[in-house]
């Protein structure tokens, strides 16, 4: 089956819209065997793939015509078949002759797409001149798992690529940061021909979900988590439903959150959900960022339009914007940037302690039972925070604002003194909160990563600590129910999910980033389905 045959220019899509972009999803198959490739090439087509991947270096056994012959038969989709040596990145080690004499076969026998790498490219091509299929295309890779070379490199790259005949380009580069990938959308954005261009590794996702908005010719999706043919391959599933690929286009609007670590973020699963909900034509991704100065100055552009910042980035992030607005500044730190479309400059705001402080009173108007109009349940409680960043300032400043009397306890006890001083409260070091209670029924707050998956069996205070404590609050949700929350529980005391304070916050979060109402409901259901 023939690409060109195979998408018209709007495609329905499994979910019944229409599809806006030709970027097409390419499903790697990497069975040891043919029968489990056969297998595989059927479920990417029940996954929604527009084509499939065929390694042939995976192979235990290999037997080129009977072989190519059944799996070019039996696929339901159009074929690109690959035969990566170790010298690139792959499994194959032995002839090169009988390499390059399989993939001529696997175009005589019909396969749509063969991928030859740059240093054979010029040989190849040569071989098959005048016995090409007008259908078929070669595409030209070129691999570098070091780094990503400057714009002007791959654009040389391009060029060379070109030159050996290649119908398509593709360059597969490494990210060291988030900034690399920039390169790469300024390639294939610019770009007369058609250039396949991902950026491999955690830090350059983005290249993989983003490819549409910067006229990518195809992306990889991979059948199952884990299972990839390149370093930070999303899942077919994850390009469908989560970032709503079909969707995407040159003027979707992108959002993210920066973090580091930020894979753990369930943020992403909410904002794509609700943005497809009501028909913005947005898309929000996870950003793993090192130097958040330098990813701003790089994703300049209108197009990256808002951000939630996470640890360990928000007091660095207020540095960045160009206003902010009162309340963040108080706190020194901030967890929402927008990008102003008319002038391009950045607008930081804290909807943290919104969310954090309206969930922890929540929580002690309904253990105590309390009206919501006798005033704040906090005033004149003594509210403990663990942690002096940027989560930690926006709790101290919004337990201060409701009248409690704030204590901050931190590893170092400088930071604790410093921000004390700053909200009117005392300090403490980390190292004497466990013998710290000068009276009964006191609210706790963790804003720090101590006991965040994967190191789950962490706590920052004993469990006979908690014994003192009426309310305690964990700022993490990844697990939901920490350790610490856990020990509390079984204290007795009153316990609020960082999930209570994760939605409080989003609800502020999507109306700056749409401009519409936030869908409440929408928000609440999803936090009960997650586990």
């Amino acid at each position: 089956m023939g690409l060109v045959e195979f998408i018209p220019t709007a495609v329905q899509m499994e979910s019944g819209g229409m599809r806006k972009n030709s970027t097409l999803i390419c499903v790697p198959i990497m069975g040891e065997t043919i029968e489990k490739m056969v297998v595989d090439m059927s479920k990417a087509k029940t996954s929604g793939a527009d084509l499939v991947e065929v390694r042939l270096d995976t192979l235990k056994r290999f037997n080129p015509r009977q072989d190519l012959e059944v799996l070019i038969r039996k696929c339901p989709l159009p074929t690109l078949f690959t035969y990566r040596p170790k010298w690139e990145g792959g499994q194959y080690e032995g002839d090169e002759n009988s390499r390059r004499d399989a993939l001529r076969l696997a175009m005589e026998l019909g396969a749509d797409y063969v991928d030859i790498e740059l240093k054979v490219a010029h040989e190849f091509i040569n071989s098959i001149h005048g016995r090409k299929p007008e259908k078929f295309k070669v595409i030209v890779s070129s691999h570098n798992y070091q780094n990503t070379p400057s714009v002007e490199d791959l654009g040389n790259l391009v060029v060379s690529i070109q030159a050996t005949g290649a119908d398509i380009v593709k360059i597969a580069t490494t990210a060291l940061e988030i900034t690399d990938v920039a390169r790469i959308f300024q390639i294939t954005v610019h770009s007369q021909v058609p250039v396949i261009g991902l950026v491999m590794g955690e830090r350059g996702l983005i290249s993989r979900i983003l490819c549409p908005k910067f006229g990518g010719y195809l992306t990889f999706g991979s059948l199952e988590p884990g299972i990839v043919s390149a370093p930070g391959q999303p899942t077919i599933k994850d390009l469908l439903n989560l970032y709503n690929f079909r969707q995407l286009g040159p003027d979707t609007k992108v959002f993210g959150v920066i973090g580091k670590p930020v894979s753990h973020s369930k943020s992403p699963h909410l904002y794509n959900e609700a943005f497809k909900s009501v028909g913005f034509n947005g898309v929000y991704v996870h950003l793993l960022v090192d130097d958040i100065a330098k990813f701003f100055h790089t994703y300049s552009a209108a197009d990256f339009a808002g951000f939630s910042c996470t640890i360990p980035h928000k007091e660095a992030a207020l540095k960045c914007c160009d206003e902010v607005n009162p309340v963040a500044k108080s706190i020194g730190a901030v967890n929402c940037i927008i990008r102003r479309p008319s002038d391009g400059k950045l607008f930081g705001y804290n909807t943290d302690y919104v969310g954090a402080i309206s969930a922890i009173e929540d929580g002690l108007r309904d253990s105590h039972k309390i009206s919501s109009t006798s005033g704040s349940p906090l005033a004149g409680k003594l509210f403990v925070v663990i942690g002096a960043g940027g989560a930690g300032k926006a709790l101290a400043y919004g337990a201060k604002e409701k009248g409690a009397r704030v204590v901050i306890a931190n590893r170092t006890y400088a930071r604790a003194r410093e921000l004390a001083d700053a909200v009117g409260g005392d300090a403490l070091s980390l190292a004497d909160l466990n013998n710290f209670h000068p009276e009964n029924g006191m609210i706790l707050a963790n804003t720090t990563s101590i006991g965040m998956q994967p190191k789950v069996d962490e706590t920052p205070i004993s469990k006979d600590a908690l014994k003192y404590y009426s309310l305690v609050f964990d700022a993490i949700y990844t697990p939901k129910i920490t350790r610490l929350l856990r020990e509390a529980q079984e204290s007795g005391a009153t316990i609020v999910t960082g999930l209570e304070m994760f939605i409080g916050q989003a609800y502020e979060q999507f109306e700056r980033f749409t401009g519409l109402p936030a869908p409440k409901e929408q928000f609440k259901q999803f936090i009960s389905n997650l586990q």
